[in-house]
């Protein structure tokens, strides 16, 4: 008898084992729209998940609205390459960034462009509740993509335990056009600020199904350069995502600006408005009939007949933006959470007095810290130094895409850097658990942490006197 129940429990035992071993690494994973099935990457556990639908697909009669739910599909979808970069310009290969990043030959351009991209090491295992953090890709409000090469760290930082997303979202005309007549039609009265209510859905829809992936629905971390960090200042300003948003990094995105002036909805519709009336557009059925080179070029007409310049940019709604980032600050109506902010020591300009007096209000609001940094490293190849978006490759450990010489002490600090950031989605301190270098700023230790390269290591000290070197020259 107790032979028998000895084989019985090493049955069973070789069949769990069996079974364990057999357990799926790429799993096909059940999401809102339909189901879903990732690629596994070179990094082994490391699964990727691309071109992942968040919303309808904003064309036709979808334009210039708000984002819509997700168009089910049939079947098993191979998340397995890129969905389209939003509609823009293409950059000019010969122009400073065309030449940096390499990036825009061969990508599609389209109004259909609401998708994510995720990198996950624990794909349908919903008891992991992994951190999350949301890439939010940086161009002005105007171009770029989130998948351009040097923002390509989704393997490095699933590697370190936190799920990376990047988002793509509407921009320029397509995105930030404001008009009475949409107004009009919207349930909320407001227009424009669809590449930002986008995010804001990117946001909703990774709340909703992040645990298949292996994420923590409550732990998202948002991040972003440049437009991007503008967009990461919008998000935890808004009451339509700022309690989704558990911790906050802002590159390059400036800091506090107590005269900052925002662009109104009425200013916004107004100009937009004389423009179309100006070429005898005066219906939503003739606006959404134009194609994105049209209004582009109805844009240059207008200004170069009018003298009236034509942008389109974030707006303060009063739906989704109740006032600029500053002044919600200021009232302390931002997400209590971590924050990290800072920029490049050849930025476009001087962000350390405006990041001071964030860092110096959050320390008298809230006990939540907020950390800030300086990059200083003088990238090697020319006299470009710390340029404004330099720090991405180092960000995603991407230095392999980039043509410049890199040292193994740019290895280093990229490695430095990836970790800092990752600790900081785990545990609000990019110190990680136990503490370290990077002091949170505060009244007593009001400091910035440098970081720079030394031979074959990364040079990293902290100082309350960071120093802003001028603009690059971008030659």
């Amino acid at each position: 008898m107790k032979n028998l129940s000895l084989f019985v429990l090493i049955s069973i035992i070789g069949a769990f084992a069996s079974c364990v071993e057999k357990s799926d690494p790429n799993p096909v994973l059940t999401i809102e729209g339909g189901q879903v099935q990732g690629v596994e990457t070179p990094t082994e556990g490391i699964i990727a998940y691309k071109g992942i639908p968040f919303a309808a697909p904003p064309v036709g009669d979808l334009r210039w609205r708000e984002p819509q739910p997700v168009v089910p599909w049939e079947g098993i979808k191979a998340a397995d390459s890129y969905g389209n970069a939003a509609s823009q310009v293409t950059w000019n290969p010969e122009s400073f960034y065309g030449r940096e990043w390499r990036a825009s030959g061969s990508v599609p351009f389209s109004e259909d462009c609401l998708y994510l991209n995720i990198w996950t090491p624990a794909a349908g295992k919903i008891e992991e509740k992994l951190p999350v953090a949301l890439w939010i890709h940086g161009g002005g409000y105007r171009e770029g993509f989130a998948f351009e090469p040097e923002m390509d760290g989704g393997e490095d930082w699933a590697s370190r335990g936190v799920i990376l997303i990047q988002v793509t979202y509407r921009l320029g005309v397509m995105g930030f056009f404001s008009h009475p007549l949409l107004s009009s039609e919207s349930p909320n009265a407001v227009s424009g600020n669809y590449g930002l209510l986008d995010q804001v859905a990117a946001l909703k829809w990774i709340n909703k199904n992040i645990q298949q992936f292996g994420g923590d629905p409550n732990n998202i971390t948002i991040f972003g350069q440049s437009a991007g960090a503008g967009s990461v200042k919008s998000l935890v300003a808004s009451p339509l995502s700022k309690k989704l948003v558990s911790k906050a990094i802002s590159m390059s995105g400036g800091g506090l600006n107590k005269s900052e002036l925002g662009i109104t909805l009425d200013t916004a519709q107004a100009t937009n408005k004389k423009m179309m009336d100006y070429f005898d557009k005066t219906t939503l059925d003739d606006m959404r009939a134009l194609s994105f080179d049209e209004l582009l070029q109805m844009a240059r007409e207008y200004t170069d007949t009018t003298n009236t310049n034509v942008s389109w940019r974030p707006v303060v709604d009063d739906y989704l933006l109740e006032g600029t980032f500053s002044e919600v600050a200021l009232a302390n109506k931002i997400a209590d959470i971590p924050y990290i902010f800072g920029f490049t020591a050849n930025d476009g300009s001087d962000a350390s007095q405006a990041i001071k007096d964030f860092c110096a209000l959050r320390a008298e609001q809230s006990d939540q810290p907020t950390f800030a940094y300086l990059f200083q490293r003088q990238l090697p190849g020319d006299e470009n130094g710390a340029f404004h978006s330099s720090d991405l490759w180092y960000v995603f450990h991407a230095l392999e895409h980039s043509w410049r010489p890199f040292t193994a002490g740019d290895e280093a600090l990229s490695n430095q850097m990836v970790d800092y950031y990752t600790n900081f989605a785990k545990f609000g301190d990019p110190n990680g658990k136990n503490g370290g270098l990077w002091e949170a700023y505060s009244a007593e230790n009001p400091n910035f942490i440098l970081f720079d390269v030394d031979g074959e290591g990364a040079d990293l000290s902290m100082t309350d006197s960071p120093e802003y070197l001028g603009p690059s020259p971008r030659k």
